[in-house]
């Protein structure tokens, strides 16, 4: 019999956050996040360092409250136009040994009510790491259509995030990737009912994906120079 982490309670305090998304209601309520999303998220997040280590040896499962996978629940605002000060979801980044040195893929699971899902990539690279992933990709498309154009792949995921309009400076505007090479996104995912997310389906169903979505994150750490 698996884990089960995550109730209908997780859900209900998601959706009453969003209705009452202010900190005197948080303050009140920050018993309710601890017991039914903060805490069983930074127990599944351990519990998935092993079966991680099995795709990769080079990416962390870290379960630490404070700086770890876990993101924060508390939004940035500084520049934002909506100033409520915390996010209706929750997510946290498996991510490269490497991370907090260069930019990286990573492997990101993602709770919210109608909205989970599981996926893999790099979301909002800077201009130095989209042009080496670009210029990999001019170079090297058989195994990028290996790992994203296969029967298994399209059965469960689908390439997203932004794209240019046009092609780039400097790449062919004929070349056979260039829908690939105009991308501003390098990521995948795949959503998953709140059913899958209260039952002790979760965590292999994680692991499955990553495993599945794995061929992207090497092609990308290849692109990067990064190990896998």
């Amino acid at each position: 019999m698996g884990t089960t982490y995550f109730s209908a309670a997780t859900f209900r305090f998601l959706r009453d956050l969003g209705r009452n998304n202010n900190r005197e209601w948080f303050t009140a309520n920050k018993a309710r996040y601890e017991d039914v999303l903060r805490q069983p998220y930074l127990q599944l997040i351990a519990d998935l360092q092993a079966p991680l280590a099995t795709i990769s040896e080079h990416y962390r499962a870290d379960p630490r409250a404070q700086g770890g996978s876990l993101f924060r629940i508390h939004r940035d605002t500084r520049f934002a136009h909506d100033k409520t000060p915390y996010k209706t979801w929750s997510g946290a980044r498996l991510f490269h040994e490497r991370a907090k040195q260069v930019e990286a893929p990573s492997f990101y699971m993602h709770l919210e009510h109608g909205s989970c899902f599981a996926g893999a990539g790099i979301w909002h690279p800077g201009p130095e790491t989209t042009r080496r992933i670009r210029d990999f990709l001019v170079d090297n498309p058989d195994t990028w259509k290996k790992a994203t154009r296969s029967k298994a792949f399209l059965a469960h995921f689908a390439l997203g995030g932004a794209s240019l309009v046009r092609p780039p400076r400097g790449y062919p505007a004929d070349h056979e990737l260039i829908d690939d090479i105009k991308r501003k996104d390098f990521t995948a995912w795949e959503t998953f009912p709140d059913a899958v997310a209260t039952s002790d389906e979760l965590k292999p169903f994680l692991v499955d994906r990553f495993r599945r979505l794995s061929p992207l994150v090497d092609y990308l750490c290849a692109a990067l120079d990064l190990e896998f």
